[in-house]
Order: structure tokens, then C-alpha cells, then sequence
């Protein structure tokens, strides 16, 4: 009996040894740290891995340190030209500081929601709508630098802020679509008028090049022509010259001739007596070319005779 007690006892006590470690060591994760209170009140900071606490006495809270996303809900907000639109948008944060985060703020999604929503109607009711629908990067901006600001003693950071949507009303959003298609609808007539436009002037362009083209081919070929009539009258003219030149050589010839002749037919008719040297030409004319023609002897020739004898 007495070793059973012991045995109870025993197993008592090893059981309340490992509650007691079970209760003593904690584990802090990778992305977290943890916060060591005793009683109650902030202790210190550990960081991740197997810490060992007192029990009872102390407690230790772990604070998620990676960056985490919000969800603001959607809203609806007036812009400056009095038109209700519905803006949602996400928040992207990460807390810096562990002891700050837990203890500054009670619910900090809470808070950075509703000061998102707060910050996101002082903006856009600043904004007409078609400021508001083309100003996403600004309002991410404007937005961001009053987060930032308000949630650096929560110990957080606000890294990024992005709108998820901007929507008017319905029948705004009817009204924009059909004034965009009308607007693509001018833009693209008034595209088909300058490529029409563009067309007419090029063709009107290959018309005045090809006019010009055949003007100057026109002229080559008159000019060619002519100077084609110009190199055939001035051929004509060299050839009707050498044929004057020979023509009037040759009649000149025969009128020299035909005079000599005349001068001889008149001398023989009257039964005068013609002494020529017996190399002139007009034996050849009468045909005594070649006959035996008596040597006359000179004056001076018979009185050098006479007075030999």
C-alpha cells in the first residue's frame, strides 16, 4: 500500500513537473516577436525562438510582424460637383514596433479603417468627378501621407494604398460611356477625313509630277526633233554648197572655154592666121591635139638668118 502511495505521489509530481515546463516554455515564430508581461505589466521583448517565462507570474504575447493587408469597405463620398461615387480601397501595413502596437492602440485595423474612410471624404470632396476618376495615384498618395503620419506612435507603418475601384452612378456611367463612344466616333471620322484628305493631296501631288513629268519629256522630244531638222537642213546645206561650189567651177570652165571658142570660130571666119605655143590648150578644144603643126619663125628669128648669109 505504502508503494502505491509513493507511485501516486510520484506520478503527482512528474505530471505537475511537466505541466509547470509546459507552462514555462514558450515559442515565438520567425515572423514574430513576443511580448514578456509580468503581472501584467510590459516586461521586455524577446525574439523568435524557445523563450522560458515564469508561470503564473508571467505571460508572453506574440506580435506578427509581417507586412498584412486591410480591406477598407466600400463608401460612398460627394465629390466637389455634388455626385455620389463608391470608393473602396486596400491598405498594405507592417507593424515596426511590437510594444507600441500592442499597447498605444486597442484595435488598430479598426482605427486605420475608419481613418482611411475619414481621410478618402476629405480628399475626393475636393474633387470634381472627372478629377476624382483620373487622380487614383494622387488620392493614393494624399492618402498614404495622412496614414502614415497618424500611424507612426501605433508603432506601424503604412507601406502602400491602393483604390480598388471608383464608381459613379449608374446613370452617370451611362452617360460617360455614350460620350465616349461619340468621342471615338468624331475621332474616327475625323481620321477618314485627313486620310481622305491626305489621299486627295498625294494623288493631286503624282498628278502635278506626272504633268510635269511629260511636259519635260515633251520638250526633250521637240527639242530633239528640232535638233534632229536642224542637223539634217545643215547636212542639206554643206551638200547644196559643194554642189554649187562644183557647179559653178564646172560652168566656169565651160564659159571659158565656150568664150575661147567663140573668139576662135569669129577669127577663122575672117582668114586670120593664130599663132599659139603648141602646148596650149585650145588644141585640144579644135581637135589638133597630136597633128603636125607648122614651126613659124619670128622677125627677129629671119633677120638673124639674113645677116649669116
Amino acid at each position: 500500500m505504502y508503494e502505491i502511495e509513493l507511485s501516486i505521489i510520484g506520478i503527482a509530481i512528474a505530471a505537475f513537473v511537466i505541466i509547470l515546463l509546459s507552462l514555462s516554455i514558450k515559442k515565438v515564430n520567425q515572423y514574430e516577436k513576443g511580448i514578456v508581461e509580468r503581472f501584467n505589466a510590459y516586461e521586455k521583448t524577446v525574439e523568435p525562438g524557445l523563450r522560458l517565462i515564469t508561470p503564473f507570474i508571467e505571460r508572453i504575447l506574440r506580435v506578427n510582424m509581417r507586412e498584412q493587408v486591410i480591406d477598407v469597405p466600400p463608401q460612398e463620398i460627394i465629390t466637389e460637383d455634388n455626385v455620389v461615387v463608391t470608393i473602396d480601397a486596400i491598405i498594405y501595413y507592417q507593424v515596426i514596433d511590437a510594444r507600441r502596437a500592442l499597447y498605444e492602440i486597442e484595435d488598430f485595423e479598426l482605427a486605420i479603417v475608419k481613418l482611411a474612410q475619414t481621410t478618402l471624404r476629405n480628399i475626393v470632396g475636393e474633387m470634381s468627378l472627372d478629377v476624382c476618376l483620373t487622380s487614383r495615384e494622387k488620392i493614393n498618395v494624399e492618402l498614404r501621407s495622412v496614414l502614415d503620419q497618424a500611424t507612426d506612435k501605433w508603432g506601424t507603418k503604412v507601406n502602400r494604398i491602393e483604390l480598388q475601384r471608383i464608381d459613379p452612378p449608374a446613370d452617370i456611367q451611362t452617360a460617360m460611356h455614350k460620350q465616349k463612344t461619340a468621342e471615338q466616333e468624331r475621332r474616327q471620322l475625323r481620321l477618314l477625313a485627313t486620310g481622305r484628305k491626305e489621299a486627295a493631296e498625294q494623288e493631286k501631288q503624282a498628278a502635278i509630277l506626272k504633268a510635269q513629268g511629260e511636259k519635260a519629256s515633251a520638250i526633250l522630244k521637240a527639242e530633239g526633233e528640232a535638233k534632229a531638222v536642224e542637223l539634217v537642213a545643215e547636212a542639206q546645206a554643206k551638200a547644196l554648197k559643194s554642189v554649187s561650189e562644183a557647179a559653178n567651177q564646172y560652168f566656169k570652165e565651160n564659159a571659158q572655154l565656150n568664150k575661147k571658142l567663140e573668139v576662135i570660130r569669129d577669127t577663122f571666119s575672117q582668114q586670120t592666121k593664130i599663132v599659139v605655143p603648141s602646148s596650149a590648150d585650145i588644141l585640144n578644144v579644135i581637135g589638133l591635139e597630136g597633128a603636125t603643126v607648122l614651126p613659124v619663125k619670128t622677125v627677129a628669128k629671119q633677120d638673124e638668118a639674113e645677116a649669116k648669109r
